[in-house]
């Protein structure tokens, strides 16, 4: 079983999330969940700790077009995924250890697939299989 650990908007993805708890879908257990306002506002340097400090992988459940913050949240946050996987790959893992997905409000099905995916790629990177 992978940790991964997931950054989830409060107002977005959160409420996909958490009914894909209530609704008692099936995803792996060791996914850990840390809420932010909103995904353009988290720090690469997080993302390296995560890694560094025992998570296999770390996944952004991003605001999409949805954000209430920015307009230009998803832009934003794509810049913050090439930062964290440039600052990855500088100290040494692989930046396919991050992912990053819109998760909307409703979207808990969609969660629970790209867990289960992001799971099964983080296992073979794991394995050494370069296609993880």
């Amino acid at each position: 079983m992978s940790k991964i650990l997931v950054f989830s908007t409060n107002n977005i993805s959160d409420p996909g999330i958490d009914m894909a708890g209530a609704s008692h879908m099936d995803y792996p257990t060791g996914v850990s969940v840390i809420s932010v306002p909103c995904s353009s506002g988290i720090d690469p340097r997080w993302i390296l700790h995560a890694i560094s400090k025992g998570f296999d992988g770390v996944f952004i459940a991003a605001d999409g077009t949805d954000c209430a913050y920015l307009e230009d949240c998803t832009a934003r946050t794509g810049k913050v995924v090439s930062a964290a996987q440039k600052l990855l790959e500088e100290n040494g893992h692989d930046p396919r250890r991050l992912k990053m997905a819109a998760i909307c409000s409703v979207c808990s099905e969609a969660f629970v697939n790209h867990m289960k995916r992001f799971d099964e790629a983080l296992k073979k990177l794991e394995a050494g299989d370069e296609n993880g």
